[in-house]
């Protein structure tokens, strides 16, 4: 058994892989961070709905063995690091793990605090909240060190519509897809250069001397690298999403008309994988028409590509044409977001970092720190993000009853303040404003 300093592991069955496989007991360990701000408040009602839907699926033959890791603010408190390497190797070694929202500092100032994110140039007590204990020098983000640290290669977010969410888009119910976005190349693995610094300067000079291209001297420069390697493997996990969810299509969004060397080449390699490892399952558009007059034969998983700035028309328009998406970083990103809109925001937005072994699945909005310990907040990321967890683990039916619980709550209108809000201004006047708590009992009774 491995041993931790701060991780206290509780008595369960500890998450194995085997043959590529995960392999799940009957109580299965779990880590949990609850993360800052307002994560005290969702994650308490994301394990009781949790809970809630395992016994009533199992009669109490299965059982989440929740263990507590910490990061944030509660890891500066165990460890007096925001971000403890034992909260790693701990995930590492659960292969399963949730959590909140974490503070991520957005300026240049040296300091920031964790409860209530204020950021200032002096140490000592925030000068906003008066609290000393939770001032932490300035960091990089703490779910994008998550992601490298652990090599979760695949943000997977999936975007659905719930009946009576009120939403910007005429089609908002035919939305029902997932993004798999590139986790660890592109912007995220590349380096900018600030204008007039050595290696702009340098790379600006080794483009001239190799191409004759002339580039403005007083230029910024960005290097995004794309590789084989990471395209592959990210778009073997989006096809085999569609494989084991019985899904009709996966598209690689690109924009390879102009960036014919990264982003064509993801679209290139993305195919190349599709033809290599699921020729016996997927089908190309191309292939679709010359031999099958347009009609995808049954059994078959299209394999088709769009240009990136095409496809945010595309999913406003006819969305129902789109099951599964595989994208790179930074469209990935933009992508994610646009999406969530489509079906009334990121409240309800829920998403997964993942390896070939390790699950990570967290909520996919900020702190909110001026709400937190207000029972306030809708707590429908994590929630979903724990339906993820559920069926990633194989336990759809207790995946299934929440689902059917959250869509009868909204469908009734029992909702946190930010769905009443919008409901209201339609001119709904059955709305039932609940708490953060009260929308997870909703959940519950209507399982």
């Amino acid at each position: 058994m491995t041993q931790f300093k701060e991780v206290r592991i509780p008595e369960g069955d500890l998450i194995e892989v085997r043959n590529g496989q995960l392999v799940i007991g009957d109580r299965p360990i779990i880590g949990f961070l609850r993360g800052d701000g307002i994560g005290l408040d969702i994650t308490p009602a994301m394990q009781k709905v949790v809970d809630a839907a395992i016994e009533k699926a199992y009669g109490g033959k299965r059982k989440i063995a929740w263990c507590p890791l910490y990061a944030g603010l509660e890891g500066l408190h165990h460890y007096g690091s925001e971000f403890p390497e034992e909260t790693v190797e701990a995930i590492r070694h659960l292969k399963i793990a949730i959590k909140g929202p974490f503070t991520t500092p957005i300026g240049e100032e040296k300091y920031v605090c964790l409860h209530c994110a204020h950021q200032q140039n002096e140490e000592g007590p925030c000068q906003q909240c008066g609290k000393a204990d939770g001032m932490c020098p300035r960091f990089r983000s703490i779910n994008v060190r998550f992601r490298q640290h652990l090599d979760l290669f695949a943000c997977v977010r999936p975007v659905r519509y719930f009946e009576g969410v009120p939403s910007p888009n005429k089609y908002a119910d035919k939305v029902d897809f997932v993004i798999f976005r590139e986790n660890t190349e592109d912007v995220y693995a590349g380096f900018d250069y600030e204008r007039g610094s050595e290696m702009a300067l340098a790379i600006i000079d080794l483009i001239r001397q190799k191409t004759g291209r002339q580039i403005r001297p007083d230029s910024g420069i960005g290097v995004k690298p794309i590789s084989e390697f990471g395209t592959k493997r990210l778009v073997r996990k989006a096809i085999q999403w569609a494989v084991d969810n019985n899904l009709p299509s996966v598209t690689l969004v690109h924009k390879g008309n102009i960036m014919k060397f990264t982003e064509g080449s993801f679209k290139s390699w993305g195919y190349e994988v599709a033809a290599e490892e699921f020729g016996d399952v997927t089908i190309t558009e191309k292939e679709v028409w010359d031999r099958y007059d347009g009609k995808v034969p049954e059994g078959k998983i299209l394999i088709k590509d769009r240009i990136a700035d095409s496809i945010f028309q595309q999913i406003q328009t006819r969305p129902d044409e789109y099951s599964v998406l595989a994208l790179p970083n930074l469209n990935g990103d933009y992508m994610s977001d646009a999406a969530i809109a489509l079906v009334g925001g990121l409240g309800l937005g829920p998403g997964a970092n993942m390896s070939d072994e390790i699950g990570l699945f967290e909520a996919t909005h900020g702190t909110a720190p001026k709400y937190t310990g207000m029972d306030k907040v809708n707590p429908g990321s994590l929630i979903l993000s724990a339906v993820m967890m559920l069926n990633y683990m194989g336990w759809n039916e207790a995946a299934d009853l929440i689902i059917r619980g959250m869509e009868r709550a909204i469908r009734e209108a029992y909702v946190t303040y930010d769905l009443a809000r919008l409901m209201r201004r339609e001119g709904r006047e059955d709305v039932h404003e609940l708490s953060c708590s009260g929308f997870g009992q909703a959940i519950i009774d209507r399982m």
